[in-house]
């Protein structure tokens, strides 16, 4: 199973899987909108093709052997759960649908950590774990929610692999996406801090889970790719370990971001996006951490240090 279909190349992940399959010899049919926005490596073994989700793409999947579906709509700023049911549900079932009848052997989609129940440090979230507050009430993760219930509740030959990624790490972040929250702190004097926290992973660990799960994913199967559980102010002592900055790490008051929430939840009425609404303030109230067993035993994943992956963010953001 040597040819490969992906969707949502031109992100940190896809990027970054590219880079991972080139050099395992595999062959990679890429849609994306724009080629000029993929900044990866180019292979004669990659064909980048024109396509969005809505494209015919039929013909590159009767070449392919495995489909891994990442792209998706993430922003956190847009107002009605259409805005994301269209990418994230809708755009999925019809990927999915074509897979089947091209005959694809395995549909590997990328969903989120934030479709699954978090825990604590002691008793982490683990894929037994139902979505919980404030994320069930984020459109993003009901969107990605309704996609894994499809794909879930399929009877195929095209077998189903779902892989939880949490806030992933890495270079090659060119829009840049989690790697925003590095850019808060590079070269500042204050650094501000929620008070909450969550599961930071390396997204090469997320790249070696995807690939595993080529042969070792079993049907029907959730997988939690995680790595590092950390509190905010932890995660900033960390980054400023390794670049030397020696800001002041400031902590935001709960009740401050719970009145932020409430000032753009008005805002949003009036049909103004932002991004600081109530449930998203929430969020970063609370530490929502996550436990990696299953990816580790199932699928054999070695996950990496977290260090590591902050270096290389940082060092191709200075880039």
């Amino acid at each position: 199973m040597k040819t490969i279909f992906i969707t949502g190349v031109n992100g940190l992940l896809g990027t970054n899987l590219v880079h991972n399959l080139i050099e395992r010899d595999y062959i990679i049919y890429a849609i994306i909108r724009n080629k000029q926005r993929y900044i990866g490596t180019k292979h004669k073994n990659l064909h980048l093709i024109s396509m969005d989700l809505w494209g015919n793409y039929s013909p590159y999947l009767e070449k392919s052997d495995i489909v891994v579906h990442i792209a998706a709509e993430t922003s956190t700023n847009k107002l009605t759960f259409q805005d994301y049911d269209d990418i994230n549900y809708k755009a999925t079932k019809r990927l999915f649908e074509k897979a089947e009848k091209a005959k694809v052997k395995k549909f590997i989609f990328i969903s989120t950590a934030n479709t699954i129940g978090y825990g604590s440090k002691t008793h982490p979230g683990t894929e037994e774990n139902t979505i919980k507050k404030p994320f069930d009430n984020l459109f993003y993760a009901q969107s990605k929610a309704k996609a894994e219930a499809y794909l879930l509740a399929q009877n195929s030959a095209t077998a189903v692999c779902i892989l939880n990624p949490t806030f992933m790490l890495g270079a090659f972040d060119s829009k840049p996406s989690s790697g925003k929250i590095i850019l808060m702190a590079l070269g500042k004097s204050f650094v501000f801090y929620p008070p909450g926290g969550k599961n930071f992973v390396a997204v090469k660990d997320v790249c070696q889970a995807i690939i595993k799960c080529f042969k070792k994913g079993k049907p029907k199967s959730k997988y939690l790719i995680s790595g590092e559980n950390l509190s905010y102010k932890d995660f900033f002592k960390l980054l400023r370990k390794k670049t030397g900055d020696k800001q002041l790490l400031i902590p935001i008051p709960k009740f401050l971001l719970l009145s932020i929430g409430k000032f753009g939840d008005i805002l949003r009425r009036f049909q103004i996006r932002t991004n600081l609404h109530s449930a998203n303030m929430r969020v970063l109230c609370v530490k929502n951490y996550y436990s990696n067993q299953k990816s580790s035993e199932e699928l054999g994943v070695k996950y990496s240090s977290l260090y590591k992956a902050i270096e290389e963010a940082v060092e191709y953001f200075k880039k």
